[in-house]
């Protein structure tokens, strides 16, 4: 400068860029295919993979029922104890059930 002032420097460091935004959904879990039995933490639900519509997958209670969209990079497939231990609770729910009890009563 001409004036003999020095020039203010800016201390801070620069910011850090921004990542790209992807238009592409996230990869669903490797070996998630229709028909798997998967727990959705969204909902706290398990569900039968019925369909893949747009990025989400369609999930089907056990015994049937509503559809609903579960995100396929948060879904898992069931350990073998947990399938059979849903199972075991949708066959006592039915049970329960067919006998005149309703569920929630």
């Amino acid at each position: 400068m001409t004036d003999g002032t020095r020039p203010v420097r800016d201390a801070s460091p620069p910011a850090p860029p921004v990542p790209p935004v992807s238009p592409v959904p996230p990869v669903p879990p490797v070996g998630i295919r229709i028909g798997d039995t998967v727990h959705d933490p969204a909902r706290d639900r398990v569900g039968v993979v019925m369909a893949r519509q747009g990025p989400y997958y369609q999930l089907r209670p056990l015994a049937g029922g509503r559809e609903w969209d579960a995100d396929p990079a948060r879904v898992r497939p069931l350990t073998p104890a947990e399938l059979l231990s849903a199972r075991v609770a949708d066959a006592n729910t039915r049970s329960r059930t067919a006998l005149g009890d309703v569920p929630g009563r």
